[in-house]
């Protein structure tokens, strides 16, 4: 019953920004950690960024100083801002999140993903 949907993604020229949402909905009682991976082709999935439930973030290098992830509990939702994008960044972004389900156990929960292309 708990899906994790990501929206605004799209295409940016190098140097311009984005940013992402995802939202937790279903059923569930809490969410805990949440995050972001991306994916391009011919890739392993990379790790970008994590936030705690108490708002503490940590950053791939790869995008520390460029993106920042922040969230809103009261919507269940984690966000993923994007500055200063290049070429390099151009993959799908994932969300993930840890959700305690109503059954009391833990699960984590991935997103469909959401496109991002850098691109002159």
């Amino acid at each position: 019953q708990v899906q994790l949907v990501e929206s605004g993604g799209g295409l940016v020229q190098p140097g311009g920004s984005l940013r992402l949402s995802c939202a937790a909905s279903g059923s569930f009682l809490d969410t805990n950690r949440m995050g972001w991976y991306r994916q391009v082709p011919g890739k392993t999935r990379e790790w970008v960024t994590t936030i705690t439930s108490g708002g503490r973030t940590t950053y791939a290098t790869s995008v520390e100083g460029r993106f920042t992830i922040s969230r809103d509990n009261a919507k269940h939702t984690v966000y993923l801002q994007m500055n200063s994008l290049n070429s390099e960044d151009t993959a799908v972004y994932y969300c993930n999140a840890d959700v305690r389900e109503r059954t009391g156990w833990w699960q984590e929960y991935w997103g469909q993903g959401t496109q991002v292309t850098v691109s002159s």
